[in-house]
């Protein structure tokens, strides 16, 4: 095929248009066209082999930018004009990226406003917790002397919860892929699933967690870079050991690699995508987005953390099961979103009770009283909100009076005679309320103490706590009703309010989580699992024992492979002749099951070996040092000197205090 000079003549300006335009987007095109527009008007045959060549080198991202930093050095612009022409490339292919994504929306919700948008709508650009840094200190100061983005890494997929670093492994498929369940009343319902590979390393994993040893889990992950509960579970090893940028690094790389293995049809931003934490392989994805919402609150950045707080709530609004609305009234007061709060009050109240939740209680009134403090406000509508949160933070005072003593003594304040001297909001107010209760209490105070110590918020609470006394004082109806539904109400929490417990690491909240909470095993990749977890897939039973066996059930297993000391704690060979059991010994209690033909089985309880033992038979005879000393794991009814049933068999047992006793089956 041959190309004419007309062709290319005609060609030609489109695309230096096309190119002009996009240099001039980054204050760069001036000087380009000053360097290359009197070359190009040398000759037409130079222009048109220019323009042969142009093909060829218009995809390959890494040479222009290479020519604009030799430019840049051998004129030495300034580093902030780099930024700026950075930040401007950030912004562009941004927003590019959001309408190419919202297009649906936009298209059939053209010209709304942002209010009439859902509740739980989530922003692409408030993700990504840069943005808020650079408006709140700017550009300079956020990125620094970093140089413009670099596009040599083709291999690397742009993701929105989380930006890829250099120092990451490379990625690669792991196994886990995202299936659309069904789809009802408009709502997507999607679940994570594993396959065959990646069940197998979650197997490994298992085995490593109850190893007991860090290390395993490093190991593991060497292998398998991006396996999640391994990456979730090594955070929180780092987060105890105060390597906090090591851990946070962590959960942003499980966020990558589950975005990874998003469906083409799941949508962060929708608010109508759901995913069932009831099975396991969805709970990886709650968790992360969790611990990386606290390193995001940790760090300064609450409108990001807003924002992942309301994309956790979208995945499971009506079920929660991280209990994110225990905490959606704080970030949401710390990035001043108060209109987004009461507006969430407004519209949940009637079907989601979020009044009898302590922290909407005072976070709403506390909402619309920094609304009432906005100048853009006229002085009715400030009067009609102050109105509002007075009535409000009244109502949440009686209804909770166990909040207000905690409150002041966190901020440092010490309460007025009156106040001190009430009965009201006593001692007795704490001590009465029921254990549920003082959870959420604890927990709201613990968190959200900081917000209440402005001397403005402060004085209008003040005012509000004489107005309740004088209810309290004229026996106003409203008083008792709220005792009564105190006393009905909160009398134990949901799992969802032990996990967010659990995550949040309030000391407040923690000291007062139930028993039944505190004595199981809490693990940092599945804490608190559901009792009505939906299993995909099982775990194979194992012929292999934990590692951290006792030294007699692993001097037994050296000598008999089949030894089990959860089953049996001494297995002896078929003799023709009665087997005898003799050893020197503490015994609290014994239990000997004797079976025929001189096969028997013993289990001990809380045996501590002193001496030796000794296995006897025709056929078999073992020993053990007198150095050896252990506690074997109890199985057993009350204590007992010696319990033995059967047909046959003889055991014979010394005790220092007793003697030697001697039963026959």
């Amino acid at each position: 095929m041959q190309i004419t000079s007309e062709e290319l003549e005609d060609d030609l300006p489109s695309k230096e248009e096309r190119a002009d335009t996009r240099l001039k987007e980054h204050g760069v095109a001036e000087r380009n066209d000053e360097e290359s527009v009197p070359e190009e008007r040398e000759g037409d045959g130079q222009r048109n082999g220019e323009e042969a060549e142009r093909p060829d080198q218009t995809p390959v991202l890494s040479n222009k930018p290479r020519k604009k930093k030799k430019k840049r050095k051998t004129k030495k612009a300034s580093a902030g004009e780099a930024l700026e022409d950075n930040d401007l490339e950030d912004i562009d292919s941004l927003l590019e990226k959001i309408e190419d994504t919202n297009g649906i929306l936009q298209e059939t919700q053209s010209g709304v406003i942002v209010d009439s948008r859902p509740l739980l709508y989530v922003e692409h650009r408030n993700l990504n917790p840069e943005n808020e840094l650079k408006r709140y200190f700017g550009a300079r100061a956020v990125l620094g002397d970093q140089r413009p983005r670099q596009r040599q890494r083709q291999y690397v997929r742009s993701t929105w919860l989380t930006v890829p670093k250099n120092t990451w492994p490379r990625y690669s498929k792991t196994g886990i892929a995202m299936q659309l369940v069904e789809t009802r009343r408009g709502v997507q319902y999607f679940t994570f699933e594993h396959h065959r590979e990646y069940q197998q390393v979650q197997f490994k994993f298992l085995d490593a967690v109850e190893s007991m040893d860090p290390n395993n889990i490093v190991l593991l992950l060497q292998m398998n870079p991006y396996h999640v509960d391994s990456l979730l579970q090594l955070s929180d090893v780092c987060r105890m050991q105060e390597d906090q940028e090591m851990a946070r690094d962590l959960i942003e790389r499980v966020l990558y690699s589950l975005e990874c293995a998003f469906h083409p049809v799941f949508s962060l931003t929708s608010g109508s995508c759901r995913l069932d934490y009831r099975r396991p392989e969805n709970r990886a994805f709650f968790l992360a987005l969790f611990k990386h919402l606290m390193f995001l609150e940790k760090r300064g950045c609450p409108r990001t953390a807003l924002e992942f707080c309301k994309l956790i709530l979208s995945l499971d609004p009506e079920n929660d099961p991280l209990c994110v609305l225990l905490m959606i009234d704080f970030l949401s007061l710390r990035a001043r979103e108060y209109t987004f709060l009461t507006r969430m009050f407004e519209e949940w109240e009637s079907h989601r009770n979020l009044s009898q939740l302590p922290n909407f209680a005072f976070s709403v009134p506390l909402a619309y009283f920094f609304l009432s403090q906005q100048e853009e406000h006229s002085e009715m509508e400030s009067s009609q909100t102050r109105e509002r949160a007075a009535r409000l933070i009244q109502l949440a005072l009686i209804m909770f009076p166990s909040v207000l003593m905690p409150l002041l003594d966190h901020c440092s304040v010490q309460p007025d005679a009156r106040v001190a001297s009430h009965s009201f909001f006593g001692l007795n107010a704490q001590i009465s309320q029921p254990p549920a209760l003082n959870q959420l209490t604890s927990l709201y105070v613990g968190r959200t103490h900081s917000l209440w110590k402005d001397p403005a918020v402060m004085a209008w609470l003040e005012t509000n706590v004489h107005e309740v006394l004088h209810l309290v004082d004229i026996r106003d109806p409203l008083v008792e009703e709220c005792e009564l539904k105190r006393k009905m109400r909160y009398q134990s929490a949901p799992r969802n309010i032990y996990r967010h417990v659990i995550l949040s690491e309030m000391k407040e909240a923690t000291a007062a989580l139930p028993l039944e909470v505190t004595s199981q095993p809490v693990m940092g990749f599945d804490p608190l699992p559901p009792l009505d977890s939906i299993i995909s897939y099982t775990r194979p039973e194992r012929t292999n024992h934990p590692s951290n066996e006792s030294t007699l059930s692993l001097f037994f297993r050296s000598l008999l492979p089949n030894f089990n000391l959860q089953v049996r704690a001494v297995s002896c060979l078929q003799a023709k002749s009665e087997p005898t059991f003799a050893f020197s010994t503490q015994v609290s209690t014994a239990q000997c099951f004797c079976k025929g033909s001189g096969s028997w089985h013993m289990q001990c309880v809380n045996v501590r070996l002193q001496s030796s033992l000794m296995l006897f038979g025709r056929r078999h005879c073992l020993s053990l040092p007198a150095a050896a000393r252990q506690r074997a794991p109890c199985r057993g009814g009350p204590p007992a000197l010696l319990s033995c049933r059967g047909t046959s068999g003889t055991m014979e047992m010394t005790r220092p205090e007793q003697g030697r006793t001697s039963t026959r089956g």
